[in-house]
């Protein structure tokens, strides 16, 4: 990434709010996924994929504030694009988790992850299958909400909320002006690197050009919603309407 932009210290996703690293994230809840399944195997029954949310944004629109609002509201954890890139690329985690997560389902997690990977016949790459398996083991082993990275693309349309956050480039220049405290012109360029980043991710691993509304179950506009609490609230709401209350 240009070296302009490491100085200032942004990532996408990033708020200011003090966020464990991505290694230590993966480190606890494996552990946690272990002795948790060490108690209760249950190889007779078929993987469920619990409901989920699942956030797609343009960078800088402050999809992650929202989604840590949301997880207060609806009780779910918060699995932002850190974790899912650290996990996704860190074989040895990710088979820990996947393995732990076999056991539970002998046969039956290898069966839903080739279902699953065979479904989306767009996922050509080691790295997008590796993906597809962390994903659907994370979103197997707890309710959870999705921040980054395509996962409404992963998971079956009807066992997750997707919501597609928008605004204007004058909304993210002006919050990451604001955030990074630089000027608008240097968080004009940031924002277009980034832009080209997230397209070119797409692009290599779900093989798609752009998103389209039709992904969604719904869109949401941060120029017309005063703030990330009330966007969380009607995302909130949206899910219980599709879910039934948690």
């Amino acid at each position: 990434m240009n070296q302009a932009i490491q100085k200032t210290g942004y990532q996408p996703g990033y708020y200011g709010k003090k966020r464990q690293a991505a290694a230590e994230w993966a480190d606890h809840y494996i552990k946690k996924f272990n002795h948790e399944e060490a108690e209760k195997k249950q190889v007779d029954k078929k993987p469920v994929i619990l409901p989920s949310v699942c956030f797609s944004r343009q960078i800088g629109v402050g999809a992650l504030e929202i989604a840590d609002f949301l997880s207060g509201m609806i009780g779910y954890r918060v699995i932002d694009r850190e974790i899912l890139e650290h996990m996704a690329k860190d074989a040895k985690q990710a088979l820990k988790m996947i393995e732990s997560y076999d056991e539970r389902y002998v046969g039956r997690a290898a069966e839903l992850f080739s279902m699953l990977i065979s479904e989306k016949t767009f996922i050509k790459s080691d790295y997008g299958r590796q993906l597809v398996k962390t994903v659907t083991a994370l979103a197997c082993s707890e309710p959870t909400i999705f921040v980054g990275r395509g996962t409404h693309l992963i998971l079956p349309r009807d066992t997750i909320l997707s919501v597609w956050f928008i605004c204007s480039l004058e909304y993210r220049v002006n919050r990451l002006a604001c955030m990074l405290n630089i000027d608008k012109s240097e968080a004009e360029r940031q924002l277009k690197v980034f832009d080209v980043e997230q397209r070119d991710f797409f692009k290599a691993v779900y093989q798609k050009k752009e998103t389209t509304p039709d992904e969604f179950d719904l869109v949401i506009n941060m120029d017309h919603v005063n703030g990330a609490f009330k966007a969380a609230s009607i995302v909130a709401c949206a899910f219980n309407q599709k879910f039934g209350k948690k």
